[in-house]
């Protein structure tokens, strides 16, 4: 059966609506979706469809929490509290044990650090949550490649390492400065910590349901335990992480961790955008021009990513999201989520955008869902037009 499209458009964002509602008729399984786009600070975007989910609904986001978290971060270097030249082991002296002390705050945020994980010891869905044990476990290892000559996805980590450079520099966590100073003052439905007044909204992340052919390609694709890309999945442990069960298990989104436990919806996800790049609600951006062109620059060039496997499209913190979706302008900033959600910012056109799953999408090799492209490139039509 067709699913449902409700919400609204504004006038000259009719197509935006009818691709949505092609993308959820295409669907093989509900999928649980929503749709929000900003334009120059006005929110002209706001479409859900499927079963169980409205346009309130919360839900994990998954890695879009590493674009919340390091707004923060461009929010301290663009005041000065931090600097991406100095090496992390300056402002957190135990991080630079064992090889690691001349790695930058920088090559952090790129993910060139070669400590993906816990190769010694498995992280418990429990500890993943909590940044602070992470953190420290993570100070005292040693790196999988040599800091700073290489590449690979920090999935599970990089927002508990950037996030204890904030914590040693201000003496307050990431998670606290993103709701004092971004969530909170604007109204967004996006948490890095769910408020149990606000668990009433939740609903469980759903399990992509495979094909026979889809099962054999992802048991070929399985990543071997003893792997980089195993130990960046903690698949290395008794139990290997499910995914699944991380986004749904009540302390993540209790506690927010800052790589892959944001709570919230696309209003929410599009809405920080926005704040980041235009004037909201009589607000000023939150970072200026510079500041969004030195985060959302492209930092990854020369050989694939180590744990992934795929092509260059990290930033400073974020995904140098036209390396994925090249039709983007080149300034466009933002991050994927395990689900197929995608969310960024594209200054030079005033874009705010927000795409959120419910349920886990085939992986499609760049991280979102491939209904990304259409949607995305729908929106840009839209805006060119009036």
């Amino acid at each position: 059966m067709p699913i449902d499209v409700h919400g609204t458009v504004a006038e000259g964002f009719e197509g935006v609506r009818e691709e949505f509602a092609a993308v959820l008729d295409e669907e093989r399984d509900d999928p649980g979706a929503q749709l929000v786009v900003y334009r120059h600070g006005r929110r002209v975007v706001d479409l859900w469809g499927g079963d169980g989910i409205d346009g309130d609904s919360l839900t994990n986001l998954y890695s879009i929490a590493k674009g919340a978290a390091h707004l923060v971060v461009a929010l301290l270097v663009q005041e000065g509290v931090l600097d991406l030249d100095v090496e992390v082991a300056a402002y957190w002296p135990e991080f630079g044990a064992r090889g690691k002390d001349r790695l930058t705050l920088g090559e952090l945020l790129e993910h060139r650090a070669g400590l993906v994980g816990d190769a010694e010891r498995p992280f418990t869905i429990e500890e993943l949550a909590d940044d602070r044990i992470t953190a420290a476990r993570l100070a005292g290892r040693r790196p999988l490649w040599a800091p700073g000559t290489a590449w690979g996805y920090h999935a599970f980590v990089i927002g508990a390492l950037t996030g204890e450079v904030v914590r040693r520099v201000t003496g307050r966590s990431i998670q606290e400065l993103y709701e004092e100073r971004i969530r909170a003052p604007y109204g967004l439905d996006y948490y890095l910590g769910l408020p149990a007044a606000e668990e009433p909204r939740w609903v469980d992340v759903q399990p992509l349901v495979p094909t026979p052919e889809e099962a054999v390609l992802l048991k070929e694709r399985a990543a071997a335990p003893d792997s980089i890309r195993g130990i960046a999945f903690n698949a290395h442990a008794a139990e290997p992480t499910d995914i699944v069960a991380f986004g749904n298990h009540p302390r993540v989104r209790a506690l927010g961790p800052a790589s892959s436990g944001g709570v919230g919806n696309a209003r929410g996800a599009a809405g920080m955008y926005a704040a980041a790049i235009s004037t909201v609600d009589g607000r000023p951006p939150l970072l200026t021009p510079a500041t969004a062109a030195l985060f959302g620059a492209l930092r990854t060039p020369g050989g694939p990513d180590l744990v992934t496997g795929s092509a260059d499209h990290f930033a400073r913190g974020f995904e140098h999201t036209p390396a994925l979706y090249p039709f983007l302008d080149a300034g466009t900033f933002g991050h994927s989520g395990a689900t197929g959600s995608l969310s960024f910012a594209d200054p030079a056109n005033g874009i705010a955008y927000a795409y959120t799953r419910r349920r886990f999408a085939f992986p499609s090799g760049v991280g979102a869902a491939l209904e990304n492209g259409r949607l995305a490139q729908s929106v840009l039509r839209a805006a060119a037009a009036l």
